[in-house]
């Protein structure tokens, strides 16, 4: 058991899902189980890439079962930078309220990409676009309940998995146990670094549920969104059973190089990186850039 992060399994939050099918993407509503506080956890905002179209159908959806509930919305959390979907974060904020947080080293993908996009002195690379920036092993707390930040990067730098009671939320850091482990070769990911961090994530009880942000049914198989680290520890095929941080490497950065760039990944950085914020022109009117050889 890894004892230097404050973990309490007698802590059960509802954990509520909600699939996005366009995305492959599981938000999640987390509810303190001790009152009516909850927290979001990678939200979505649809976008019609092809049409410049931007709708909030799957927020929305969420906003309403929170409200029906009659929860109070505490935090919206962000476990990374995703290149696959677009954050909800300040639409939901403005309805429910909440703050949204992210890992500290949000700095270094904004200055990344901030280059890539030739974002100006306008935009500003200090975190300062989210409320809160959680430095490993930061707690909070959602009502009653206590959670907390662990640092995972390898799919990129910034990434942190967030433990709520006896529920850890891995973002991309894991897959379930037949879909492995995510990609590495974005800028700043690095395979055995993410090789550490999933190890840093088995280390804690097994019991441990672990909720994906992402599932792809593979081989054909139902949607899919938890599981727990002794199921990932005894069965992951990228990671399980023992397999060397060697092995990983290798098959990763093989895998890896046959990988497509992810369909959202342009638009999803530009807005991402600012907490959600879908930016402008030099006349206030939403737009986004599309950097040709640029990623």
């Amino acid at each position: 058991m890894m004892t230097d992060y404050p973990i309490d399994l007698s802590v059960k939050p509802d954990v509520t899902a909600y699939f996005d099918p366009d995305t492959n993407t599981i938000s999640y509503i987390v509810k303190d189980p001790g009152s009516t506080s909850c927290a979001i956890v990678d939200s979505v905002m649809d976008i019609d890439y092809a049409a410049g179209r931007i709708t909030y159908d799957h927020a929305d959806r969420m906003i309403a079962d929170i409200e029906a509930r009659g929860l109070t919305l505490e935090w919206i959390i962000e476990t990374h930078v995703h290149a696959d979907h677009l954050s909800a974060a300040p639409y939901i904020q403005q309805k429910l309220g909440g703050k949204i947080g992210i890992g500290a080293k949000i700095m270094v993908v904004q200055d990344t990409f901030g280059k890539i996009f030739n974002e100006g002195t306008e935009f500003q690379r200090d975190g300062s676009q989210f409320d809160a920036l959680f430095e490993d092993g930061d707690t909070y707390r959602i009502g009653g309940m206590q959670a907390f930040a662990m640092y995972t990067p390898g799919h990129t730098p910034a990434c942190m998995v967030h433990v709520m009671g006896d529920a850890a939320f891995v973002g991309d850091t894991l897959f379930m146990p037949d879909g492995g482990s995510a990609r590495a070769d974005f800028p700043g990911g690095d395979a055995a670094t993410l090789y550490d961090s999933i190890q840093k994530v088995l280390s804690l009880p097994d019991e441990t549920r672990l909720f994906m942000c992402h599932d792809y049914g593979p081989n054909g198989r139902d949607i899919q969104w938890e599981t727990t680290v002794g199921d990932e520890k005894a069965h992951n095929i990228h990671v399980g059973g023992g397999k060397t941080k060697e092995d990983f490497v290798r098959f990763r950065t093989e895998r890896d190089a046959q990988l497509a760039m992810p369909r959202l990944i342009i638009p999803s950085l530009q807005v991402n990186m600012r907490a959600g914020e879908v930016p402008t022109d030099k006349d206030g009117r939403p737009m986004l850039k599309v950097p040709l050889n640029g990623l």
